[in-house]
């Protein structure tokens, strides 16, 4: 059967996603990165600073001005060029990508809320097969509607949480066109909760003009709750059929997540950072719905590294110098094995934030290459070139003003 890829769309928050790869497992994953920080090559584990809702790790919530409201909002618009042996394709999607906000509770604590996508499916693609055609679809998404509080209990440490409601749907169907039309659909539905802890500890030098963050965040492994099932129909039969209703309690697993960083920040106009990100998905539990998912399907270690740099010249002066200027690059081995070739991809990624006028507001450009493929076999190539934005609104809530 030739497989030539077609738009797909589907996932978190109206963001769309473009890959047959979306297929299995629970789809691609999401790293809970901002405009800013995706445009540094998704680095933030040591990311400080009061204009930038930095999810990566809730201990940052703490590095917020008591006169501050930041609202955070992304969107995404993504062009993909994939190739298959001979046969090319091409796709254009776009949408909603998340919406954070982020603020002073008291001294030395602050706090975070938002909505974030969790994972996407989305594709679309067919041939044909003897006697007929076949045609294969998924859409859907998870998502993460979380809260999070940072506090700082001693000078120099931070410490934070977040508590997240997870919730969403996603379903992959093949349709078969021969002597009848018959469809067979895998669904999955999600309602959970996640928790994330974090840390961060920032040592001075240079007598306080520079400063050296190490940060670390820990997700623990769990068991999701929901439901999976199947569903078939034939035209010849016009009974639609369910298919293995089981519950995901037990059967289907979320691994611990480590991530840790190191950032460097000079003068406070140069930052750099690196990360690195891994998460044991060969040990994680997952049921597949027999005769809609090979019982052969496995998963493999995810692991990530990413770099960074942000250099601002003066954020307090020109709008030149206000502005700030990105650049990063990252390396994903992802979870998804298709036939014993694991999914990877790498990519570079450059921005710039322009300061709105008389305002602490700022607009976040990026634009992100990405190349994905699987290995040890070549099997389906992709090249996304994604533009990013972001509105970083910057708001004093609380200033009282004096009457004269």
């Amino acid at each position: 059967m030739v497989l030539t890829v077609a738009m797909g769309c589907g996932a978190a928050q109206s963001q769309t996603i473009n890959t047959p790869y979306s297929k299995m497992g629970y789809g691609m994953l999401n790293d809970n990165v901002s405009s800013i920080q995706r445009s540094m090559g998704g680095v933030g584990y040591a990311m400080k600073g009061g204009r930038i809702v930095n999810v990566m790790n809730p201990a940052s919530y703490a590095d917020v001005d008591s006169l501050t409201y930041l609202w955070d909002v992304g969107i995404d618009l993504t062009n993909l060029w994939s190739k298959e042996n001979d046969n090319k394709g091409y796709s254009f999607g776009g949408g909603l990508d998340y919406l954070t906000g982020h603020f002073k509770v008291a001294k030395k604590l602050g706090a975070a809320f938002g909505l974030l996508p969790y994972s996407s499916v989305g594709y679309a693609y067919g041939g044909d097969i003897t006697g007929g055609s076949e045609a294969r679809s998924g859409s859907g998404g998870l998502n993460q509607l979380f809260l999070g509080v940072g506090y700082e209990p001693i000078k120099n440490l931070s410490v934070g949480v977040n508590f997240a409601y997870l919730f969403g749907s996603t379903s992959n169907t093949t349709l078969i066109n021969a002597t009848s039309t018959s469809y067979f659909t895998r669904n999955m539905s999600i309602r959970d909760w996640n928790a994330q802890a974090g840390i961060q500890y920032s040592l001075p030098i240079a007598k306080g003009r520079d400063r050296l963050t190490l940060g670390a965040s820990f997700q623990p492994k769990k068991s999701f709750h929901g439901n999976t099932w199947g569903t078939s129909f034939d035209s010849q039969d016009t009974k639609v059929d369910t298919i293995g209703y089981t519950s995901m309690k037990g059967n289907y697993e979320q691994p611990a997540t480590i991530g840790v960083g190191l950032s460097y920040d000079f003068d406070r106009r140069l930052t750099v950072e690196a990360d690195y990100t891994y998460q044991a998905w060969s040990k994680a539990k997952y049921l597949p719905i027999a005769g809609f998912e090979p019982q052969t399907m496995q998963f493999d270690d995810r692991w990530k590294l990413a770099a960074g740099v942000q250099y601002s010249p003066n954020k307090r002066g020109s709008f030149f110098g206000a502005m700030s200027f990105r650049a990063g690059v990252f390396y994903n081995h992802d979870y998804l094995n298709y036939n014993g070739n694991n999914v990877r991809d790498y990519g570079a990624s450059i921005g710039v934030g322009l300061p709105a006028p008389n305002s602490k507001t700022t607009v976040n450009l990026g634009l992100e290459w990405r190349h994905r493929e699987t290995s040890p076999v070549q099997l389906i190539t992709e090249n996304y070139l994604n533009i990013t934005l972001g509105v970083n609104f910057n708001e004093l809530w609380f200033w009282k003003s004096r009457i004269r």
